[in-house]
């Protein structure tokens, strides 16, 4: 049987940006063999545990939303988008559920800055001031580069013709369109890929077994590779990664803390 990927609605607030965004992780997960499963985000708590527990892996999508900023000790500054307590609501039940019992995740944008977020890192509220334009990619087919680390998760199932090193690390063109980032990472997530431009961080994974430990597939790119699995083998080559470790899944015992 394919394995059943929980990805919730983007957004509460949007429905185009809904019917627009969520059949393309949908179809990307379909494509590398998955089957995707919509979470809503306006059922209650219990049925949407129940829909989750049907569920062998997570993916979070993006949003036109920020995640709160008070989340993380912080005020919101003007260019700060509202928060969509819905999605997040649904979000950390998702992560609370796959952290308990070592489902893998694959965090896209908004999806990634919420992970961080809920294992205890910060966000920088704004980019606008950087000398990148970390947004372009709403319009372009690339914003910039990332420069990934070639020991890193991330970096070991790029394709390399796609993604040459370049001074020590992979150079990956990417289609971002965000305008927060990480700022320090959570708990358990390291920096796989940066923007060599200005140091904003554009990937973490987290989760590889300690001694004794279990390991658990964590991954999040501030990218849509979503929108580029047609142009992309690299971009398929996540989504492939993800959905082999969703069909590898079993239950296993319950964290006790944060890998």
């Amino acid at each position: 049987m394919k394995p059943r990927i929980a990805i919730p609605v983007p957004t509460s607030t949007d429905l185009a940006y809904n019917q627009r965004s969520w059949p393309q992780y949908a179809a990307a997960v379909e494509r590398s063999g998955g089957d995707p499963v919509e979470i809503p985000l306006n059922e209650t708590p219990k049925a949407i545990a129940d829909l989750i527990n049907t569920c062998q892996a997570v993916l979070l999508p993006g949003s036109p939303a920020d995640v709160n900023p008070q989340k993380y000790g912080q005020e919101p500054i003007p260019e700060c988008s509202p928060a969509d307590n819905a999605r997040e609501n649904v979000d950390e039940l998702l992560i609370q559920d796959a952290h308990n019992l070592y489902k893998p995740i694959f965090a896209i944008c908004f999806g990634l800055q919420f992970l961080n977020v809920w294992r205890g890192g910060t966000l920088v509220q704004d980019l606008s001031i950087l000398p990148v334009n970390h947004a372009a990619g709403r319009s372009v087919a690339i914003a910039h580069n990332a420069a990934i680390a070639p020991d890193s998760l991330l970096g070991s199932f790029l394709d390399p013709s796609e993604a040459p090193q370049q001074d020590e690390f992979l150079r990956l063109p990417i289609n971002s369109s965000h305008h927060q980032a990480i700022g320090i990472p959570g708990d358990g997530l390291r920096v796989a890929a940066r923007c060599p431009q200005d140091g904003v961080i554009e990937g973490v994974e987290g989760g590889q077994a300690s001694e004794g430990a279990t390991s658990h597939f964590v991954l999040g790119v501030q990218w849509h590779p979503e929108r580029s699995y047609d142009l992309s083998p690299s971009s398929r080559a996540l989504f492939d990664r993800f959905v082999e470790q969703a069909a590898t899944w079993t239950p296993r015992p319950i964290h006790t803390s944060v890998a």
